[in-house]
C-alpha cells in the first residue's frame, strides 16, 4: 500500500514538473497597439526600441502582435465598433500575456474598451504625454511610462539661440491628437506674446505651408511639433514631410523629440530622448511578464534631456557655440585635425621637441665647445708669446752681439768723420762714404731690433694673405746671428714662384724659428762632421717648407712623445715647443711631421699649409 502512495506522489510531482517547464518554455505574447500605423513618427520608433530592448532583457521567447487604429487620424469613432469585434475575436481564447499602448489614442482607446476585449490583461501606456492620459480610469492592471513636454522650454532655447528672432511658425496637424496639442500649445505659449510672433500652420495643407515657409520674413524660426494629418486630409508618414520642409524653408527648423534631430532637417535643442523612454518602457514590461502587478509599478514622467545641437544646421544658419545653452552638445561636428591624427601630432610634436632639445644641446654644448676653443687659443697665443720670450732670451747674447757690431761701426766711423773734419781743407767724398756707412749700421741695428719687436710682440689671433717665402726668407735672417754664434751654417732655398698663403704671421713666424732653432740646437754638436740648417720650401697641392739638419737624429723611443706637451730631451727645456707648433699648424688647417734622413745624420721636419 505504501508503495503505490510513493509511486503515485512520484508520478504526480514528474507531472508537475514537465507542465511547469513546458509553461516556462512557452513563448509570452505581448500585442502593441499602435496609435497610427507602424510608419508613423515618432511613435514607430519608440515600439521598435521597446521591442528590441524587451527582447533583450525577457529571460523566455516573446511574440510580439502589432494591431493599429484606425480611426486615430480622423475626428469620428464609427470604426470602433468593428475592430472592437475584431479584437475581441482575436484574443478571445488565448488573451495575451501584456498589451502595450503605443502613443494616446490607442491609450485611450484601450481605456474606453478593455472590459469587452480584455479584462484582466495588464496594460503598459507608453510613448505618450502624460496630459493625455486619464489617470482616473487606470485600473490596478494598469500602468504608465509617459513623457512631460516642455514647450516654454523649447521657445525659448530658439530665442536664446536667434535672440533676433521676430516670428516663429508652428507646424501641427488637424488629427484629434494633434488639435489637443494645438490647444496646449496656444496656451503655454501665451506668455510670449509681445516679445515675438506666434504663427501656427494647422490651417493650411501641406503644400501650401512649404510654400509660405520658404518665403518667412527674416530673423524667423519654426518649430516642428507634429504632421500626421494636414488641413487637406493627407495624412504624412516617416520623416518625409520634415526633410521637405528643412530643405525649403526660409528659417531653420527646431523640434522637441530627437527622432525629428539627426538627419541635417533641425537644429536641435533641449528634447525627449526615445531611447530614454524605450528603456524604461521596455524594463516595466519585462517586470510585468516576471508576474508583478502593473498597477503597483510607479514612474514619474520622463523630461527633456540637456540641449543637442546639429553642427550642420549651425553652420546653415549661423549660429554660434558661444549662444547656445549652458550644457548644450554639438553633434556632427567635423572631426578637427587633432581628432583625427592626434596620436600622429603628438608623435611628430614629441619628435619635433626632442630634436628642439637636442638641437638646444647641440648649440649650447658648441657655444661651450666655442668658448672652450677661444679660451684654448687664448691660452695657447699667450703660452705661445712666453715661448717667444724665453727663446728671444736664450738669443740675447747672439742678438746682443749682432747690435753691437753695427753701433761699434758707427761709433768708429763718427770719431773718423771727426778727425777728418779736423783737417783744412776736410775730404767731403770720404765723409760721404762715412756717413753712407753710419746710414748702412743703423738700418742693420734697426732692422734687428725691428725683428726682435716684432717676434716677441703679443698681438691677437689675425689671418691674412702673405707669400710663404718672405716670412721663411725672414726669419732665416733674423735667426742667422743665433747661427753664426753658434758656428751653424744656416741656408735657405726658397721656390721662384709665390706661395699665397692665409695664416697669422706672427705664429707662423713662431713655428718656423722654433724648427730652426731646434734644428740649430741639433747641428750645433761640436763633434759633428758637418754643422748646417737648411730651410727650403716647395709648391704643389700644399704650401711645403721643410726644416733639415745635421744631427744625429731622434731616437725611435722620443719619436712618439716629441710633440706632447711638457716632454723635453734639453736640460732646461720647458717641453712645449714643439707641442705649440703643432697646436699651431692644425689651427691653421696643416700638418706637420718629421722623420730621419736617410743615408745621413740628422732630421728633416715638414710642415705642410693650405694654399691661399
Amino acid at each position: 500500500m505504501s508503495l503505490a502512495v510513493v509511486a503515485l506522489l512520484a508520478t504526480a510531482i514528474f507531472l508537475s514538473t514537465v507542465t511547469s517547464s513546458r509553461a516556462d518554455a512557452e513563448p509570452k505574447r505581448i500585442m502593441m497597439l499602435h496609435s497610427f500605423g507602424l510608419r508613423f513618427k515618432p511613435w514607430t520608433d519608440y515600439a521598435q526600441f521597446i521591442r528590441s530592448e524587451i527582447s533583450r532583457r525577457a529571460q523566455r521567447p516573446i511574440e510580439f502582435d502589432d494591431q493599429s487604429l484606425l480611426n486615430a487620424r480622423l475626428t469620428n469613432d464609427k470604426t470602433d465598433g468593428p475592430f472592437v469585434d475584431y479584437l475581441h475575436a482575436l484574443y478571445a481564447q488565448k488573451p495575451p500575456d501584456l498589451i502595450i499602448a503605443i502613443g494616446a489614442p490607442a491609450a485611450n482607446f484601450v481605456q474606453q474598451y478593455r472590459e469587452r476585449i480584455f479584462p484582466g490583461t495588464p496594460m503598459l501606456f507608453t510613448a505618450v504625454e502624460a496630459r493625455r492620459v486619464q489617470y482616473d480610469q487606470l485600473t490596478e492592471d494598469d500602468t504608465v511610462v509617459a513623457a512631460a513636454h516642455d514647450f516654454p522650454a523649447s521657445f525659448e532655447t530658439i530665442l536664446r539661440v536667434l535672440p533676433q528672432t521676430k516670428t516663429i511658425a508652428v507646424v501641427n496637424g488637424v488629427s484629434p491628437n494633434e488639435t489637443f496639442w494645438l490647444g496646449e500649445l496656444k496656451r503655454e505659449t501665451a506668455p510670449l506674446a509681445g516679445r515675438v510672433e506666434l504663427k501656427f500652420y494647422n490651417d493650411l495643407s501641406f503644400e501650401d505651408i512649404l510654400r509660405d515657409a520658404a518665403n518667412l520674413p527674416p530673423h524667423s524660426a519654426i518649430f516642428w511639433h507634429l504632421m500626421n494629418v494636414d488641413a487637406a486630409g493627407v495624412a504624412h508618414e516617416a520623416n518625409a514631410a520634415l526633410g521637405r520642409l528643412s530643405a525649403t524653408a526660409s528659417a531653420p527648423v527646431f523640434s522637441y523629440i530627437d527622432n525629428f534631430f539627426g538627419d541635417a532637417t533641425t537644429v536641435g535643442g533641449p528634447m525627449h530622448s526615445i531611447e530614454e523612454l524605450s528603456t524604461v518602457a521596455a524594463t516595466v514590461a519585462v517586470r510585468i511578464l516576471n508576474g508583478e502587478k502593473a498597477g503597483d509599478i510607479k514612474t514619474s514622467p520622463t523630461r527633456y534631456e540637456a540641449p543637442r545641437f546639429d553642427w550642420r544646421q549651425m553652420q546653415r544658419w549661423g549660429i554660434s557655440e558661444s549662444d547656445l545653452p549652458r550644457g548644450s552638445t554639438v553633434l556632427f561636428k567635423p572631426p578637427t585635425m587633432w581628432a583625427i591624427y592626434r596620436s600622429q601630432i603628438l608623435t611628430v610634436s614629441a619628435v619635433i621637441v626632442l630634436q628642439a632639445a637636442f638641437i638646444a644641446l647641440l648649440l649650447q654644448e658648441r657655444r661651450r665647445r666655442h668658448s672652450a676653443e677661444m679660451d684654448s687659443r687664448q691660452r695657447m697665443v699667450e703660452l705661445a708669446h712666453v715661448n717667444r720670450f724665453s727663446t728671444a732670451g736664450e738669443m740675447a747674447a747672439s742678438l746682443a752681439h749682432e747690435i753691437n757690431q753695427p753701433l761699434g761701426a758707427i761709433l768708429n766711423n763718427v770719431e773718423t768723420a771727426k778727425i777728418i773734419l779736423e783737417t783744412e781743407p776736410p775730404d767731403l767724398n770720404e765723409l760721404k762714404e762715412i756717413v753712407g756707412d753710419i746710414d748702412r749700421d743703423n738700418r742693420r741695428a734697426g732692422e734687428i731690433i725691428r725683428h726682435l719687436r716684432s717676434y716677441v710682440m703679443k698681438a691677437p689671433f689675425e689671418k691674412k694673405d702673405f707669400d710663404l717665402n718672405d716670412l721663411v726668407s725672414e726669419t732665416v735672417n733674423f735667426l742667422s746671428p743665433q747661427a753664426r754664434a753658434r758656428q751653424v751654417a744656416l741656408r735657405s732655398k726658397l721656390t721662384f714662384s709665390p706661395l699665397r698663403i692665409n695664416a697669422d704671421r706672427i705664429q707662423l713666424q713662431q713655428v718656423l724659428s722654433n724648427l730652426i732653432l731646434n734644428a740649430i740646437d741639433a747641428a750645433s754638436d761640436p763633434t759633428l762632421a758637418e754643422r748646417a740648417v737648411m730651410v727650403a720650401t716647395q709648391d704643389g697641392e700644399f704650401a711645403e717648407v721643410s726644416v733639415s739638419d745635421t744631427g744625429r737624429g731622434v731616437p725611435e723611443e722620443v719619436a712618439k712623445s716629441i710633440f706632447d706637451p711638457f716632454f723635453s730631451t734639453k736640460k732646461h727645456g720647458m717641453g712645449m715647443g714643439l707641442s705649440i707648433v703643432r697646436t699651431i699648424v692644425t689651427t691653421h688647417g696643416g700638418q706637420i711631421d718629421f722623420e730621419n734622413r736617410n743615408g745621413a745624420t740628422g732630421t728633416i721636419f715638414r710642415l705642410k699649409l693650405p694654399l691661399a
